[in-house]
């Protein structure tokens, strides 16, 4: 019996650095990995704390989510990114991690063969392999509103993986108002969303953006890189309730189901801010040291507005010539062809390194 399904999927990107992480993993020193965007840093234990109450959980959850999880998540739109009259009921869902709900995305909504995604240019895979697996067309484009033709989904992803890049309030008016006159779903995702650096993040569903209106969009957030939690696999999908609704249930057939002890995690995550407002000093200093390293040593440092990522590039080099140049120096980094044709000259560097390795780079760096 012969099952096909991966053969129509992209390749896994980072399979083709393991020759340069094994250079970079001879340096004496060890290496320093910066490949991924991976949390290093402590769990917070008021999340901790909340996990283990939650344990004794012999019932299985709802696909819709407990109430508290549901509350916790609109009560943070409004506060973090004030993001007002999210209904609890029905216009927001648990996910387990986003990046399940951005593959599953376009199979889970029907869309299929003959139909039409559209990516950001320079995107982390996922958009493009969730496409492939509902046998939908993927087109990468730097701007949606000016794509010529039928779409069913567009992406945006503001902090975006790998640059950095910030889109401008006024650019998101723009991109919901194209997808409302063409009946497109406008999903945007905005896991980095307190991670501004040089301005501030504004979501999709922002009074000042969307008019007040969630019709034609979703947006997506998830705790793995506000609160450390990328091993608990927990988010949440918001937004137009048409929509939220036909998630809710097709995810209940297919099991889709977050453990208790996870929502109860996240509930406690997004009810705290003092713990991500630690953690943004902590990436702020390692984006401080290792920008300037890497622009004493020849890098130049583009975009980066946002997110855990310097997006860099060095005259001398293409992608993978960087690559190989850091993993030289004992320093694991992401080509940045990983993420689109428009990446080929750029590198993408994780601040999720701990301040040991990040310090060991920079002197590296410095060497």
């Amino acid at each position: 019996m012969i099952f096909e399904t991966s053969s129509r999927l992209p390749d896994f990107p980072w399979d083709k650095l393991a020759p340069y992480k094994q250079k970079a993993a001879a340096h004496p020193d060890g290496i320093v990995d910066l490949s991924i965007g991976s949390p290093v840093d402590p769990v917070p234990d008021l999340i901790k704390r909340a996990l283990s109450d939650a344990a004794e959980a012999p019932a299985y959850p709802t696909t819709i989510g407990t109430s508290a999880v549901r509350q916790a998540a609109v009560d943070w739109l409004a506060r973090r990114l004030d993001v007002p009259g999210v209904d609890p009921q029905t216009g927001v869902l648990p996910v387990i991690g986003t990046k399940e709900l951005i593959m599953m995305l376009p199979t889970l909504l029907g869309i299929g063969a003959g139909d039409t995604v559209l990516i950001p240019d320079l995107a982390y895979p996922t958009y493009e392999a969730g496409a492939a697996l509902a046998r939908a067309a993927s087109v990468p484009v730097a701007d949606p509103t000016a794509y010529d033709g039928p779409v069913r989904v567009a992406y945006l992803n503001s902090p975006r993986n790998p640059s950095g890049e910030i889109t401008s309030p006024a650019d998101l008016r723009r991109a919901v108002e194209w997808a409302r006159a063409n009946d497109v779903l406008l999903v945007s995702d905005e896991c980095y969303a307190e991670f501004g650096w040089d301005s501030r993040p504004v979501s999709v569903l922002h009074p000042d953006v969307c008019g007040g209106s969630f019709d034609n969009l979703l947006a997506v957030h998830s705790l793995s890189k506000r609160s450390n939690l990328a091993g608990y696999r927990g988010g949440f999908v918001a937004g137009d309730e048409t929509v939220v609704t036909e998630l809710l249930a097709v995810r209940k057939h297919a099991g889709l189901m977050v453990p208790s002890p996870i929502q109860a995690a996240m509930a406690a995550g997004f009810s705290d801010d003092a713990h991500v407002d630690e953690q943004r000093e902590r990436y702020l200093r390692r984006r401080s040291v290792l920008r300037d390293a890497l622009t004493d040593a020849g890098w130049v440092i583009t975009l980066s507005n946002g997110g855990l990522y310097l997006w860099a590039e060095h005259p001398d080099f293409d992608s993978y010539g960087s690559v190989g140049a850091l993993a030289d120096r004992g320093i694991l980094v992401a080509p940045g062809a990983f993420y689109g044709t428009a990446g080929e000259r750029h590198i993408r560097v994780a601040l999720t390194g701990t301040d040991e390795r990040v310090d060991a780079a920079v002197k590296r760096l410095q060497d």
